[in-house]
């Protein structure tokens, strides 16, 4: 007959498998520290050995790491979706950009319509209370703070869909659009009908999702979006009629 004796499980295969799983569903993130060894021992209800063999065999893994005299950290496990000389590539050329774009639209409608069929009371609070957030920065007129919490927003409905691949896979595609390498985002909160705009567009999202209606989620965010890349074509455009209209004036200048 198939059956096997049941093995009791030790408990650092516990702990490794609990934090395993806090890093794939992304609870902890890369670059978080660990609780002190007596605080997460006593939150775990295990041994300080049982934990140490745990952590080592995480660090062995490379989930985790240890920094001399900070304590024990999330790894740097998402890294970058492209390599340094492709970054580079897309920073220089416009196409890549606006099939960036293109590409959120697509995938974060898709997570819109999941956060709010999918998502939790808790998550679409996150959502809710990030939103509230850029509301207070953008009275403020602070468009450094509101273009962070954009990023922080977008990312939040990502979570709210519970889908780990995309979740990692969007995390790192932030990571990217927070050092500006895609486009300077900042730049667009500073201009305030636009920022305006940007926030009732937000607002019409949280909307959407807070009222569990996947339709108008997912419209939404590729409302904001189309908004977004328009928005850029229309900087771009700028940009080159100022470099033409300086090359003229310093023509003119010169006769």
């Amino acid at each position: 007959m198939p059956f096997q004796r049941i093995q009791s499980e030790k408990l650092s295969h516990s702990v490794i498998r609990q934090i395993e799983q806090l890093v794939l569903r992304g609870i902890l993130r890369p670059g978080e520290r660990l609780p002190s060894e007596r605080e997460l021992s006593e939150k775990l209800g295990v041994s300080r050995p049982s934990l140490r063999e745990a952590l080592a065999e995480l660090q062995t893994r490379g989930l985790l790491e240890t920094r001399a005299g900070a304590g024990v950290f999330v790894a740097d496990v998402l890294g970058s979706a492209f390599s340094d000389a492709l970054i580079q590539l897309f920073a220089k050329h416009d196409e890549a950009v606006f099939d960036y774009l293109a590409f959120r639209r697509d995938l974060e409608g898709l997570a819109a319509d999941r956060a709010a069929r999918l998502g939790s009371e808790t998550d679409l609070k996150v959502v809710d209370t990030i939103f509230r957030k850029m509301e207070a920065a953008h009275s403020k007129r602070n468009p450094d703070e509101e273009s962070m919490l954009d990023a922080e927003f977008h990312l939040a409905i990502v979570e709210a869909s519970h889908n780990v691949i995309m979740l990692h896979m969007m995390r790192s595609m932030f990571d990217l659009l927070r050092e500006g390498v895609f486009y300077n985002r900042k730049i667009m909160f500073k201009q305030r009908a636009t920022r305006d705009q940007l926030l009732e567009q937000h607002r019409a999202i949280n909307a959407a999702l807070q009222a569990r209606d996947p339709q108008a989620a997912r419209e939404a965010v590729q409302h904001h979006l189309d908004f977004v890349e328009g928005s850029l074509a229309d900087w771009r455009q700028m940009e080159k009629n100022e470099e033409i209209a300086r090359q003229r004036y310093e023509h003119e200048q010169a006769r």
